[in-house]
């Protein structure tokens, strides 16, 4: 089994990434590169959770070992003397500690450099190429060039800040006397910086979430309270919604005069194409049949906008639409939220116990749930069971939660060991449990990484990034949630080996220490991070723990004027309620459209469709009215022609009208159209690998 297990993990953590890129991304419209790094930074993630376990079980029997080879040399020069002194003795029987070989045991030297190789790459892609391509898809530049030069002074910021720790932990080194600085010193201090940087916003998110992640199951099963919270969501969605639509509109109105400015001989026209590919279709559509392209450019005629304008236009477009898709999308997906919520309580009261939706599914259920997840069972399940079960869930996450909060608060504590998970692992080492000290690894590291990167998409101010499943995922979130992954993974990671012990710079225990901390680099380097921020700074999620249990931010935000969901507060209250008549709104919407779907199938399954009845029935006359021609023809082809008949054809060859050259119909000036009925500039450009990030 030698390297298997993490040859095994490797392959079905990189096929889970790419399931999840499928379920949330779209490879048909998306940029391959967005794709790429999206699907690097989440599979490097994946990585770090799924083998650390692996590293952890390793170090184990390898300090197993370590420690019988001791006892073992102790024990031999023991042997030795007595047999020296009584050679009519047997020797004396000692008994040897057996180290069992994990089952997932990785060989040394492969740890390490694997170790490298993630870290670094995912470091890559956090701080330097992902911000980067972001910020290049935003970009209003109209060439490449333009487009790096954006990106660059936005990311300047990023940058700075990075540089800026950096360049203060390397004055504290090099100011310190008793240290000297080398290559691998450097190192350190970079990794330092970027896991300070990473623990101070992790605490702060897995503060939120140890309390809130519990809470939500609890509410969920309150079916009252869930669509109550429901109702408020869609009350401030719509709100968000209309605003966004009216942005486009305004956003649109500048392109539209933009358009009519610059005509298609202007040298500007390439960028207005541009930007009309970024519109909407409607849109394309509504601004191609207003806007004549015929027409000679007069320079005396409407001012145009310069390129720096157009650069500013091209960035509002972009913003627009992506803000525009987004309130689409989390519309659709609240409506179906709350039609199934409606459904629930519908469905409580019913005696025949079979669940009946209000509108169809969009998507076809599988095999696999018309067999097994039939009306009766859905029933039960939503009606009955799922309260109970999400309660549960809420008081078995709630008891995690309290074990997190205080392994945090006392993991700095060797003698006695108060942190809990230290202690169960500790326990399962004596009896070289390996499978379960991998499980529970695997579990506690799963549950802190839940409530961290859920949070990132509850708050509010995070609201502009999101995932929806179903390919409903823009590339700007893909692109967020990759580089945050990267971002906070590894000292999450790092702050899990100090709650188990595993990291000796935090515990002082002198043990094997895993591959993954000695790529990480002896924090001794800076001891002032290593033995006051690392220690006391996660003592600090109890306090943001108690905030968010009493709900302190949301009453702030609330005082400050953006509406929270407060239960029984007077304006919690009215959003409700305007948010209940926009969901009946769209249910009776829906159900027109239903309702005359429904009719047209009945109308053609009774009567046929009349288009291929009157299909067929001119087909009928044209083959007809072909063979009276036809026969017609025959009997005349070899007939003279009179005078007369010739003076009645000259007639008619004088009385055609000339053809109309501005009519649509000419094939080619439509060659030159874009598909969406809007002129676009004649020259082809090179498809280029960042062209349409």
């Amino acid at each position: 089994m030698s390297g298997v297990a993490l040859g095994i993990e490797i392959v079905v953590v990189f096929f889970l990434a790419l399931f999840l890129l499928h379920r949330y991304g779209d490879f048909r419209k998306q940029h391959r590169m967005v794709l790429f790094a999206t699907l690097l930074a989440w599979f490097l993630c994946f990585l770090i959770v799924f083998i650390l376990p692996l590293d952890v079980s390793t170090s184990i029997y390898n300090q197993c070992k370590i420690n019988s080879n001791k006892e073992k040399a102790a024990v031999l020069p023991t042997e030795y003397s007595n047999q020296s002194t009584n050679s009519s003795i047997s020797p004396t029987t000692s008994t040897k500690k057996v180290c069992h070989k994990p089952w997932s045991y990785i060989p040394d030297g492969i740890l390490p450099v694997f170790w490298r190789v993630v870290y670094w790459t995912s470091q890559f892609l956090t701080w330097l190429l992902i911000p980067f391509m972001q910020s290049y898809a935003r970009s209003g530049g109209f060439s490449i060039s333009g487009k790096v030069k954006t990106a660059l002074i936005e990311n300047a910021i990023y940058y700075g800040t990075y540089l800026l720790i950096f360049c203060s932990l390397l004055i504290y080194v090099a100011v310190s006397p008793k240290l000297n600085l080398s290559w691998t010193q450097l190192q350190v201090i970079g990794i330092t910086a970027a896991n300070t940087w990473g623990l101070f916003l992790l605490v702060l998110l897995l503060g939120y979430g140890l309390v809130e992640i519990p809470r939500s199951y609890w509410n969920a099963s309150c079916h009252g309270h869930l669509l109550a919270k429901t109702y408020f969501k869609a009350s401030k969605l719509m709100t968000e919604k209309a605003d966004a639509e009216e942005n486009l509109e305004d956003v649109m109105e500048d392109v539209r005069n933009a358009s009519e400015a610059i005509k298609y001989n202007h040298p500007l026209r390439k960028c207005i194409d541009t930007v009309l590919r970024k519109s909407p279709t409607e849109y394309q559509e509504k601004m191609g049949r207003n806007m004549d392209d015929y027409e000679d450019f007069d320079e005396n005629r409407n001012p145009c906008p310069s390129k720096k304008s157009l650069v500013k236009l091209h960035k509002q477009v972009i913003y627009a639409v992506q803000r525009h898709n987004r309130t689409q999308v989390q519309w659709q997906a609240l409506l179906e939220e709350a039609f199934h919520l409606e459904d629930v309580a519908k469905n409580e009261t019913s005696a025949a116990h079979q669940f009946v939706h209000s509108f169809p599914s969009s998507e076809p259920p599988g095999w696999l749930s018309r067999v097994l997840y039939t009306p009766t069972i859905e029933w039960y399940w939503e009606c009955l069971l799922r309260r109970w079960f999400y309660r549960a869930l809420a008081v078995l996450l709630m008891l995690v939660s309290v074990a997190v909060v205080w392994s945090e608060c006392t993991f700095f504590s060797p003698r006695p060991v108060l942190s809990l998970f230290a202690i169960f692992i500790q326990l399962a080492e004596k009896e070289y449990n390996y499978f379960y000290i991998e499980m529970a690894c695997f579990f506690t590291i799963f549950y802190l990484c839940y409530c961290v990167y859920s949070t990132v998409f509850r708050i509010r101010v995070f609201n502009y990034y999101y995932l929806a499943p179903h390919h409903q995922t823009d590339a700007y979130s893909l692109q967020f949630s990759g580089m945050l992954f990267c971002r906070l993974t590894p000292p999450l990671c790092l702050n899990f080996l100090g709650l188990i012990h595993m990291d000796s710079t935090i515990s002082g225990q002198q043990r094997e220490q895993t591959a993954y901390t000695t790529i990480m680099g002896s924090m001794k380097v800076l001891s002032f991070i290593a033995k006051g921020f690392y220690i006391y700074y996660p003592m600090l999620i109890l306090l943001l723990c108690i905030a968010t249990y009493y709900s302190l931010g949301t009453r702030c935000l609330n005082m400050l004027g953006f509406q929270q969901f407060m239960g029984e507060s007077n304006m919690t209250t009215d959003l409700v309620d305007e948010g209940r008549e926009l969901i009946k709104r769209e249910r009776r919407k829906r159900q027109r459209t239903e309702d005359g779907e429904n009719r047209r199938r009945e109308w053609r399954e009774r009567y046929g469709d009349p288009r291929e009845k009157y299909a067929s029935r001119n087909r009928n006359t044209y083959s007809e009215l072909k063979e009276n021609n036809e026969s017609v023809m025959n009997s005349s082809a070899f007939a003279p022609l009179s005078r007369r008949d010739r003076s009645d054809q000259t007639e008619l060859l004088q009385d055609a009208e000339p053809l109309d050259f501005n009519a649509e119909e000419i094939t080619e000036t439509e060659d030159r159209r874009y598909t969406g009925g809007r002129y676009l500039a004649t020259s082809l450009s090179r498809g280029r690998i960042f062209d349409d990030i």
